[in-house]
């Protein structure tokens, strides 16, 4: 007699996972994104990854690297549901304890959020729940189903019926003209015991989970805050940024632009679902080593003079040639000027923002009061900041990487001391300050390339706060050429280059670029990966001269 598969059980497994998914997929919608436990468990794995496979992901996959990481857990979900329907199929309880135990980890993880609730392990309670009584529902009905296949099948050989249908089947008996009757199949039509009907019921169940929880995110989106973001004006800065010199943008088909635009924008940090911060609710608390502390609402920033300038962010996960800088006009208030309100104690060297989903970064307080166009920004490129920017408000602080300076969905900002406190990267292995070095890139031609004639190589470097004063290219092992630069926009931005290559002969090629900030420091060659302060080296590409 053949025993029960297990295949059946595991689709009701996965079926009561992907219920438990939905549901609180719809229940985070209400009390918040962030309270999703696939969410929260995300977070949490990024809390705890290596600094280098962190670092991996940024670079590999960019933007791509949250997506991919909850496919991964959604994969892993699937497997151990898959497990609790196998260990099911000899106990239910067997398969509910699994349930349990990773409730009691989305729970666990939800908590941990810095900007949890006590509402926030709802979504996981009710999923987890609602997971547990379809797996109830479902994995009995898998049984019946293989008991009544079983039940069809002819019986074994050793039996007296199994003699008989054997004899009924022999050689002699046919020529004797005995009549054969076929062993009866498994039921495929309608039925409590159909095989068919189950696998309905299974799929169903999941797919209306799917739609379920695509629902839920729907509706958390729909719950977000950009209506009230469409329905800001921003005000006209009274302190404008100034007009472009001429030269300030090159021609040269490939290079960046001198802006980025918002869509182009690279973004990195460590929100799985962006926070949705509405203006309407909006403060901004300045407090800890103060003479006072202050508060200031949405419209109490922009009812104070605005200030627009341009200033280019770099990532410090952004390795040497990467593309995780950008160029922007920003909007805002100026940040020293908030600071000298609240007067900061003298030992106050660190300035810590958190932002709305908790994260926090430190900033040398110096830096924001030593005169650099340090921002409160509210606009970016002509716009209310982006949701994915930091919308409604978030911090521009030129020269410094932006994990040290660039706090979006800015609510909090706290006067302390770099003794006092280790912002979020910090304990992770990355530097406590870390001012941006010196870099340039190629953008024009692409490694592998294939050129002949006249080359036009172009690019952009970068040393905010400092300015560049010099590129230089060489071909191979050959001299250091210098490229036209494009005229200074500002020395918080970076500049575009180009130099026109004329190639002596065909074959194989390596293009090297290295730039010096206005202050004589010049690119090393030497390599040096991002961790723990930044990357530096000289960018390559090879092409080919046909």
């Amino acid at each position: 007699m053949r025993t029960r598969s297990w295949a059946l059980p595991a689709l009701a497994g996965v079926a009561a996972a992907a219920s438990a998914l939905g549901v609180a997929e719809v229940v985070a919608a209400f009390v918040g994104p962030s309270s999703s436990p696939v969410t929260a468990v995300s977070g949490a794995i990024v809390d705890r990854i290596p600094r280098s496979l962190e670092q991996f992901g940024v670079q590999t996959l960019g933007h791509w690297d949250k997506p991919v990481l909850t496919v991964i857990i959604l994969v892993v979900l699937a497997g151990i549901a898959v497990a609790a329907g196998i260990l099911a199929r000899r106990r239910v309880a067997f398969g509910l304890l699994v349930f349990v135990a990773f409730a009691v980890i989305g729970v666990l993880a939800t908590a941990s959020r810095p900007d949890s609730t006590t509402m926030a392990v709802w979504p996981t309670v009710v999923g987890a729940g609602v997971g547990m009584a379809v797996l109830s529902l479902l994995v009995p009905r898998a049984l019946a189903v293989e008991d009544s296949v079983r039940a069809a099948e002819p019986a074994d050989v050793g039996g007296a019926a199994g003699s008989a249908s054997a004899a009924a089947t022999t050689p002699a008996a046919v020529r004797a003209g005995a009549p054969v009757a076929p062993p009866p199949l498994p039921t495929l039509g309608g039925g409590a015991g159909s095989r068919r009907s189950f696998l309905y019921l299974a799929a169903g169940t999941t797919a209306a989970a799917a739609v379920v929880g695509g629902g839920g995110r729907l509706i958390g989106r729909w719950r977000g805050v950009s209506e009230e973001r469409a329905a800001i004006t921003l005000p006209k800065p009274a302190d404008p940024a100034p007009p472009l010199p001429a030269g300030a943008k090159l021609d040269a088909e490939g290079v960046s632009p001198l802006f980025t635009p918002n869509s182009d924008f690279y973004r990195v940090d460590t929100a799985f679902v962006l926070p949705q911060v509405n203006p309407k609710n909006y403060k901004l608390r300045i407090h800890g080593r103060v003479a006072r502390e202050m508060e200031f609402t949405y419209q109490d920033l922009l009812d104070r003079p605005l200030v627009e300038r341009d200033v280019t962010l770099t990532c410090v996960s952004n390795d040497v040639g990467g593309d995780l800088v950008g160029n922007a006009r920003w909007l805002g208030v100026r940040l020293k000027d908030l600071l000298d309100e609240v007067e900061p104690d003298p030992d106050a060297d660190q300035l810590v923002g958190r932002s709305a989903d908790g994260w926090t970064c430190g900033t040398p307080t110096a830096a924001c009061r030593d005169g650099r166009d340090a921002l409160i920004a509210v606009g970016m490129n002509g716009e209310p900041l982006p949701v994915a920017h930091g919308f409604p408000v978030r911090m521009v602080v030129p020269g410094l990487y932006g994990y040290v300076s660039a706090t979006k969905w800015l609510v909090d900002l706290e006067l302390s001391r770099f003794s006092d406190f280790d912002a979020y990267w910090v304990p992770r292995g990355w530097a406590q300050q870390a001012p941006i070095k010196v870099a340039s890139r190629i953008d024009t031609p692409r490694a592998g390339a294939k050129v002949s004639d006249t080359v036009t190589v172009a690019g952009v470097a970068w040393a905010q706060h400092v300015g560049i004063a010099k590129v230089e290219l060489k071909v191979d092992d050959g001299p250091w050429q210098q490229a036209t630069l494009a005229a200074q926009d500002s020395i918080d931005t970076w500049r575009q280059w180009r130099w026109d290559w004329k190639p002596s002969g065909s074959g194989d090629h390596v293009i090297s670029v290295r730039a010096t900030n206005a202050d004589g420091v010049t690119q090393p060659e030497q390599y040096e990966p991002p961790a723990p302060d930044g990357s530096q080296g000289w960018h390559s590409v090879d092409v080919t001269v046909r």
